[in-house]
Parts: structure tokens; sequence; C-alpha cells
């Protein structure tokens, strides 16, 4: 039976996940602490060569309100209010970005079977963002179909649970651009070894194989190790990524 999606980002999340989520080609470093009021608090530092980019975001949760405010090293505020049920079956985000002379946008998520994702930009007038998708799920499958960069690329996506003891999972995702008449292909999977380590492999239509092996060495602390070879070019050096995340 169909299942509408709760949020237009939750259209093809689970296959997302599968794919993109926790490869590294760099070294990544997270932090995550919580004060006693609530307010989560967290510092990313990434390497990337010789250059090293931070930030630090926090989070707020008030009832319907969260609450995100995340600075870099560049100097940019981002800020996020989420409006849980404005009126029933909505979700409003505004989004602030300092420096921007087109800050407050409003994005508007329709919980429907059909999701659409809006942003309007107040400083022109303009919508810049108008993408729409449909999702169906059963018990160990989900499908998804989506159009994107206003009506430009088309993709389709599946995740499928093959088995829920050891999160084993197959899913594959297929991107169209119209403008470029470019495909790509990507499909992947995942085992968990036992409960704390889980690998992860995917590959493309270009040739590019990554491989993944993650730890839970204590709770909610993790450590990725992931790496990417380009089949095409097998002279070249192989990308290895590390990345840890630390959570009390």
């Amino acid at each position: 039976m169909g299942k509408g999606p709760g949020l237009y980002s939750d259209i093809g999340k689970k296959a997302r996940d599968l794919l993109y989520k926790d490869y590294q080609s760099d070294h990544k470093f997270t932090v995550t602490t919580y004060t006693s009021s609530g307010v989560a608090i967290t510092s990313t530092g990434i390497k990337k060569g010789d250059l090293f980019l931070a930030d630090i975001s926090s989070q707020l949760k008030n009832k319907n309100i969260t609450t995100d405010v995340k600075v870099d090293t560049n100097s940019n505020l981002l800020t996020t209010i989420t409006i849980d049920e404005p009126a029933p079956g909505l979700k409003t985000i505004f989004s602030f970005k300092v420096p921007d002379q087109r800050s407050g946008k409003v994005e508007l998520h329709n919980f429907v079977a059909l999701g659409t994702d809006l942003s309007f930009d107040t400083a022109t007038g303009n919508f810049t963002k108008c993408n729409a998708g449909l999702s169906y799920t059963n018990s160990d499958l989900i499908a998804s179909l989506t159009v994107n960069d206003k009506g430009d690329t088309l993709s389709a996506s599946y995740y499928h649970t093959v088995s829920p003891l050891t999160s084993t999972a197959v899913g594959a995702e297929l991107t169209h651009s119209i403008s470029s008449n470019e495909n790509i292909l990507t499909i992947g999977t995942q085992h968990a070894l036992d409960p704390l380590t889980t690998v992860k492999a995917r590959l493309n239509n270009y040739g590019k194989v990554s491989a993944l092996i993650q730890h839970e060495w204590r709770p909610k602390s993790l450590f990725t190790i992931s790496g990417e070879v380009d089949t095409k070019a097998i002279e070249k050096s192989a990308k290895v990524g590390l990345a840890l995340a630390l959570k009390p």
C-alpha cells in the first residue's frame, strides 16, 4: 500500500543515505555536546588537502519550533527556523544567510503522497526552487520519483531491505539531466557485520567504486574509513577518507 511522505526531503532519503551517506575522501572530525537547557552544539572540522574548514552549529527546540544556527570559517552565518504544522499538514522553513542580499527564503513542504519543495526569494520576488516527488513504501521496499531543478533533472530510486536482522539492503538511483542529456546510475549495498560495525559499497556507470567500514566504538560515537577507486583510470591514486564523530 502506498504511503505518503512526511516531507519532500524524505522522498528517496533511504536510497540516498545508502548510496552517499558517510562516504568521505577527506578527513573529518565531529563533536556534539548538549547543554543543561537541551541545546545541541556540534563542531565540525574537515581537512581537504592543505585546506582546513570548520563550522560550529547549534540547535534549539521549543514545542513545534526548531532553530538551527551555523557559523563557518568563511564568516558565513546561516539561521534556519522550522515550524512544524503552522497549519494542518504543512511545515514552513525560514532560512537566512549572512552575508546574503537575498535572505528571507521560505520553503513549504506538502504532507501528501505528492511532495513539493518550493523556495521563494523575497529580494527578487522569484521562485528559486520548484521540485516535486512521489514516493511508494511497503514493508521492505521504498521507491521514489522526483523532478528537480525546475523540471530539468529527473531521478528515480529504490531501497530494498534484504535482511532486517543484519541491516542488509540494496539500492539504486538513476538521474537524467534533460539539458545535458546525461545519465548517472549508482547502485549500492550495505551489511552489518555485527551490531556495531557496518560495511557499504557502491558503483556508478562512470566506473567509480567506493567502499567504507563504520564502527560504533562507543554509544553514538562513530569511526569511518572510506575509499574510492576510478576503474577507468586505475593508475591514479585511490581516494581515502577518515571521519570521527563524537557524541556524549
